[in-house]
């Protein structure tokens, strides 16, 4: 295969020997690429101010025997205004890194692809915190991990009063089904679930929430992502840090 081009957004970067560092990046057409930058962190490196989280770029790759180097990039938008605001940086940190947890190498992912971006993209327009929930919880069902939230995933009763949610059995628990350990999962808590998961990051309409079940559902999303990642985010560290959950 010889040099191909690509539409990405960058993941992650992590330093490699002396001068280099190893990319992740989600492309529109290959999916999720891990890929070399030799030599990036020269000072005089062309590509020194480029590859930074959040940046969308179209790159240039070289396929190699154990992992792809990249050859030439440009930038189509640097999202400065994200990069530059901790706020903004924190909660796109989650975005970043759910996408990075949850997608194979190579798995093609378009409409992931286009979330992030317009994930991305929100940020700085609207509440990052609220583009972040939406977001997150719009890329566990696209991998996925679709939560049940209309009817009891136990016995499998409408759910149409108060009930709880199971992280591990991924969905509404009513109350005859429950126990005490389950996260509380209100009706309005169920509306918003369903309004996040449905809400067009591209063009976003005007909504409101409640302080309580926006916590309700910021816990529930935590504490489902812990269970199908078989771990906690890192990212969330950063936003507590910050005060900012």
């Amino acid at each position: 295969m010889s040099q191909y081009k690509t539409e990405v957004i960058l993941l992650t970067t992590r330093d490699w020997q002396e001068a280099d560092r190893i990319i992740t990046l989600l492309s529109r057409d290959y999916g999720k690429i891990v890929a070399m930058a030799y030599g990036v962190r020269r000072a005089k490196n062309h590509f020194a101010g480029t590859l930074q989280q959040f940046m969308h770029l179209d790159v240039v790759l070289a396929p190699g025997k154990n992992m792809d180097s990249i050859k030439q990039c440009d930038i189509k938008n640097p999202f400065k205004e994200v990069r530059e605001n901790l706020d903004y940086m924190a909660y796109g940190a989650l975005m970043l890194e759910m996408v990075n947890e949850l997608c194979p190498e190579r798995q093609v992912e378009p409409l992931i692809f286009d979330l992030l971006l317009s994930g991305i993209t929100q940020l700085s327009r609207h509440n990052p915190r609220l583009v972040a929930l939406a977001a997150a919880w719009q890329l566990l069902a696209l991998s996925g991990f679709y939560p049940e939230y209309e009817k009891c995933i136990s016995c499998g009763i409408e759910l149409t009063e108060n009930a709880y949610f199971s992280a591990k059995q991924g969905g509404g628990i009513c109350p005859n089904c429950a126990d005490e350990s389950l996260l509380e999962f209100a009706v309005a808590t169920r509306k918003f679930l369903n309004c996040l998961l449905h809400l067009d990051l591209s063009n976003p309409q005007p909504f409101t929430v409640t302080g309580l079940v926006l916590k309700q559902v910021e816990a529930i999303l935590l504490t489902y992502v812990s269970v199908c990642l078989d771990k906690p985010l890192k990212s969330i560290s950063f936003i507590n840090q910050l005060s900012l959950l």
